[in-house]
């Protein structure tokens, strides 16, 4: 662990750039516990020019813990649509319901009650904590992780479960007691605006003269990660199967799938050995054990996950035998097209949407 001296020089040094040069966010305006939270679940694997509209429409139709616990899930997920990695929001309106029922409305004060709360990990807790409540705890995530390592030269994996825990522990001896939230924010703000992943600001970095990576040159090889795998791909197909009155058939995934809660043109993946028409067929009947035609193709979108990527594939369909009724999904419908602009949907999903009404 670094020294007092080096402990002092680097908290002043970061606290000092912080002041001068911390970007004007609306979270930052006002320290509410439920508006620190609600930033800090926003944040996560999503950069911030995309979370600031989400953030203040979600915060307009939702001001308070008790507001986002007494809408409907549906409602929730239509208003973070496109924002992506949907569990989180799942985890908010699930953790809003228990402040409610446990705690009286009111978010848990302490590092250990907020790790009770659904979808908290330790970065949250130590974030609301620190940010909102002032306690001396540190929040560690990328990009703290990324000057913590370059800073004080860690060659070891920073995935690893046993370094993001001595990390931690980094983290914490550093933090100057009462100014946790304050340094936390720092830490954060300059792993995102500086000492970025690829090509680092070192020359408008307040902790140069600390660094260590930078000392020895080895900036652009720190932090070390293990090397990613190869992203896989897959194929999938979804029907756009339209009843004679105009209406189209959708289902809702269940809760505990990815994408739960979210309304989809039904389908699939794609098994070895299949054809798109073939694969389609056999998930429409798995799903909602009908049989269907497989007729002229809609539209193709191509999108990414975080550990796959898909080429989704949707056909003009027609049932010929069977009622619709849920076999593998959470609920089924048929919607008009201003209907379908009201459910929650996926990107890819919203994107067959578009082409159907073009």
């Amino acid at each position: 662990m670094p020294g007092p001296k080096i402990r002092t020089a680097f908290a002043q040094r970061l606290l000092t750039w912080f002041a001068a040069e911390a970007r004007d966010l609306p979270w930052r305006h006002d320290r509410v516990p439920y508006r620190v939270w609600l930033a800090e679940v926003m944040l996560q694997q999503t950069q911030v020019d995309t979370v600031v509209p989400y953030y203040e429409r979600f915060l307009a139709r939702f001001p308070t813990v008790e507001a986002l616990a007494a809408a409907p899930l549906e409602d929730v997920l239509k208003l973070w649509e496109g924002l992506g990695y949907y569990s989180r929001v799942r985890n908010l309106h699930a953790a809003a319901r228990q402040v409610v029922a446990q705690h009286g409305g009111q978010i848990p004060g302490t590092f250990e009650a907020l790790l009770t709360l659904p979808g908290v990990g330790r970065y949250t807790a130590g974030a609301v904590a620190s940010i909102a409540f002032g306690h001396d705890v540190p929040a560690v995530d990328g990009n703290v992780r990324r000057v913590l390592a370059r800073v004080f030269a860690v060659r070891e994996d920073v995935s690893r479960s046993a370094v993001q825990r001595d990390m931690e522990a980094l983290a914490e001896n550093l933090l100057p007691p009462g100014r946790a939230g304050a340094f936390n924010e720092a830490l954060m703000e300059l792993g995102a605006t500086v000492c970025t992943p690829h090509a680092p600001k070192c020359d408008r970095c307040p902790l140069h003269a600390l660094c260590q990576a930078h000392a020895a040159g080895e900036q652009a090889s720190l932090p070390v990660k293990r090397a990613r795998r190869r992203t896989p791909h897959y194929d999938v197909a979804a029907a756009v199967t339209v009843g004679q009155d105009g209406r189209v058939l959708v289902a809702q995934r269940n809760a505990s799938d990815m994408l739960g809660g979210l309304w989809e043109f039904p389908g699939g993946k794609c098994e070895e050995g299949e054809t798109l028409p073939e694969c389609l067929a056999r998930e429409m009947q798995e799903e909602l054990d009908v049989a269907v035609e497989v007729g002229e193709p809609l539209t193709v979108v191509k999108h990414a996950y975080t550990h796959f990527r898909i080429t989704l594939h949707a056909f003009r369909c027609r049932i010929i035998a069977g009622e619709p009724r849920c076999l593998d999904c959470a609920a089924f419908r048929w919607a008009s097209l201003p209907e379908l602009d009201a459910l929650p949907m996926s990107v890819a999903d919203r994107k067959i949407a578009q082409a159907l009404r073009a």
